[in-house]
């Protein structure tokens, strides 16, 4: 989860993944959700989602937006499915979307083989405006691709039989939050 934080600050910050402060929270009460609200915090992450029910928030709170999860639990089916993203206020759109945009970006990196050595290789993109257009590849300078990050936390799971819900869906459809991406 830090590591998706400090990917988006080398984002929004020309390549400087340092430009992040870090907040901790309990899980015993919504403080976390209320300083996500309040403007404390950009982004929220660290928290394991479950997803059995919809998720609810108290109205004068707002409500979330979740990226594409990073991470999944390695649940049974039968207890529904837990997850690692990361939460933005959803009455912000744009930087919602540019959240989902760099976690995506891990996945796409990790689809056309473009490691963190070969960050020049992602295309460029103006889908938030061009001059913002460099911002994945300097995401995936600091990150590197979605498998450098997971084996560098989860190096004893590295199989696809340990990864469970983590595994890449290899050769099969590519679902990515903006269109070709070469052609932006």
């Amino acid at each position: 989860s830090l590591d998706y934080c400090r990917t988006l600050s080398a984002a929004i910050f020309y390549g400087d993944s340092e430009r992040v402060h870090f907040l901790n929270f309990t899980n015993t009460d919504n403080s976390s959700v209320v300083a996500l609200a309040n403007g404390t915090l950009d982004v929220l992450v660290g928290g394991r989602n479950q997803q059995e029910f919809d998720f609810e928030t108290s109205p004068s709170l707002g409500g979330l937006h979740f990226s594409t999860p990073y991470y999944y639990g390695n649940d049974s089916a039968s207890n529904g499915v837990s997850f690692y993203s990361m939460a933005s206020r959803e009455d912000d759109v744009p930087f919602a979307s540019f959240v989902n945009c760099v976690v995506m970006a891990t996945i796409y990196a990790q689809e056309f083989d473009i490691q963190k050595h070969k960050s020049r290789e992602m295309p460029l993109i103006s889908i938030l405006g061009s001059e913002i257009s460099w911002a994945l590849r300097n995401a995936i300078s600091y990150s590197g691709s979605y498998d450098e990050m997971y084996v560098k936390h989860f190096d004893n799971e590295t199989t696809e039989a340990g990864r469970g819900r983590n595994t890449l869906n290899d050769g099969g459809p590519l679902m990515l939050p903006f269109l070709n991406l070469s052609k932006l």
